[in-house]
């Protein structure tokens, strides 16, 4: 099985998102498309499965043009996809949700122990661990990732599109499906994997394509290639992948937050850490360990069931986010789509809707200040790909995640809580992202920051958290654990001999 892709061209706004792109897929093997974020490769997946009608562009078959010009057509030609934004239906269960619109039935009556005898047969393929009977809207997020990739599975395409499709997984749950994605290529299917993770893609993928400001740079084996490469064919120049060390604590810096005895459920038990001004404190841990609750709580978003959280010595009430950014607390939190943007709404909006009141004149909002004001925000972190009013949906992962940082950072806070700072970005933004953490720091911001990625905390943090289990198993100076270390503390049962706590800062309890 051979498909051509020729000349696909896509422009939002008058902005060129692709131009031109053409190259070849083959069945039996596994092709990474990568690129910064804004360089098309979502957007080029969207157009040839249907889900965006390109402004140019064909699909040939085994040499045969086919149209494609909806999601039904392109299933109906074998084509899916696995996108970022799950097309879920949240009041519906795994098993509904993974045989939507494809039930099996008799007589124009569904038969729901034939789904369930399939649906346990392709959890079993895969390895993933879902109850069919679970509300998808009860699911975290890296489960509902899991349903849409069986959803794809389900309906036996051959040629399947998997846009990040690891983003929300644990190692483990990434490596079963890495290995799923090894098993579709051997049995004919042709896969294209989008990812961020260079290093994964070059494990898993036989061919790659890069794309660059929306045009076509290469195609070729991947074994031709390596993550430097890749990088440099991505961004047209090298890239300093390093993470930048940030500046030290002034050793009068005071505690700028803290937080006592916190807890919330069975998700967070009695959290306490203080936070200085200019220190960056990471928090490591599994999926489930507490890490976003436990930041949720302290912020408001959720209410805390006992504990205290104090700002500069001034107690927080639970459960009220205004109360929290009044008194210089912001948040990034972990899905953008979901809770940090509003995705029909222009950029200049979402970056102005946290701080609304500071541009208010008599409870109408100063729009020339606001727009003055968006438009910096936009310059300093180096937002591409829209103006201030086009819808923020428009722009890639990375910008977006540029413009939440931005949102809470219009006003200055004096804490920012960063859950999962990079999920979901390139290379490129992700370095930008690093250097804009250390450089907050650097300026007197504390930051409180969550990350699946090990090597991102340790990368970046003055001192380290460990949490398992809703509590802080380990603490630890920079410099002073492994990843390891790390992780064999956030897997054990107990905790670890080697989790001594780093020395507490002067004047903390």
């Amino acid at each position: 099985m051979r498909i051509d892709l020729e000349g696909f061209g896509k422009a939002y706004g008058g902005v060129p998102v692709l131009r031109d792109v053409s190259f070849s897929l083959r069945g039996g093997r596994v092709h990474g498309l990568l690129g910064e974020n804004g360089a098309g490769k979502s957007t080029l997946l969207k157009a040839v499965c249907g889900a965006v009608a390109p402004d140019t562009g064909r699909v040939l078959l085994d040499g045969r043009p086919i149209s494609i010009g909806s999601p039904r057509d392109a299933l109906r030609h074998g084509f899916a996809l696995i996108s970022q934004e799950l097309a879920l239906v949240p009041a519906l269960t795994v098993l509904d949700n993974v045989y939507l619109g494809r039930w099996r039935n008799r007589l124009g009556w569904r038969t729901r122990a034939a789904d369930a005898r399939a649906f346990a047969e392709l959890a079993e393929r895969t390895g993933f661990d879902l109850d069919p009977g679970a509300l998808v809207r009860d699911l975290p997020l890296a489960a509902q990732q899991q349903v849409e990739i069986l959803r794809a599975l389900a309906s036996g395409a051959k040629v399947i599109g998997m846009d990040e499709p690891t983003a929300l997984l644990t190692k483990t749950e990434t490596d079963r499906l890495l290995a799923v994605i090894r098993q579709l290529a051997a049995e004919g299917a042709a896969v294209v994997l989008i990812s961020h993770f260079l290093e994964e893609v070059l494990s898993v993928c036989d061919d790659v394509t890069v794309l660059r400001d929306g045009r076509h740079v290469i195609t070729g084996p991947a074994a031709d290639q390596t993550p430097d490469s890749l990088v440099r064919h991505m961004v047209g120049r090298p890239l300093d992948v390093f993470f930048p060390d940030p500046a030290p604590v002034a050793e009068a810096a005071p505690v700028v937050l803290r937080a006592r005895d916190v807890r919330r459920g069975a998700a967070v038990r009695g959290v306490s850490l203080d936070i200085r001004a200019g220190e960056i404190v990471g928090v490591a841990g599994l999926v489930g360990s507490g890490r976003s609750e436990t930041l949720r709580a302290i912020f408001g978003a959720d209410h805390r069931d006992g504990g205290e959280v104090e700002l500069e010595g001034r107690p927080l009430p639970p459960g009220s986010p205004p109360a929290s950014m009044r008194a210089g607390l912001a948040m990034v939190p972990e899905s953008r789509k979901e809770q940090g943007l509003v995705l029909g709404r222009s950029v200049r909006e979402n970056i102005a809707l946290a701080s609304l009141g500071s541009r208010q004149l008599a409870g109408f909002v100063r729009g020339g200040a606001e727009g003055r004001a968006a438009g910096a925000m936009l310059g300093d972190l180096d937002v591409r790909g829209s103006d201030l009013a086009g819808p923020v949906w428009t722009l890639s992962g990375g910008n977006q995640q540029k413009v939440l940082f931005g949102k809470w950072l219009l006003d200055r806070p004096k804490v920012l809580l960063v859950d999962e700072p990079t999920r979901g970005v390139d290379v490129a933004a992700k370095s930008q992202i690093h250097r804009l953490l250390v450089d907050l720091a650097a300026d007197g911001m504390g930051v409180l920051m969550v990350s699946s990625e090990v090597e991102e905390v340790l990368g970046l943090a003055h001192r380290v958290l460990v949490m398992r289990h809703g509590r802080v198993v380990g603490e630890f100076a920079r410099g002073e654990v492994t990843r390891e270390q790390v992780l064999a503390l956030a897997f054990a049962d107990t905790p670890s001999p080697t989790a001594a706590p780093a020395t507490p800062p002067e004047g903390r309890p």
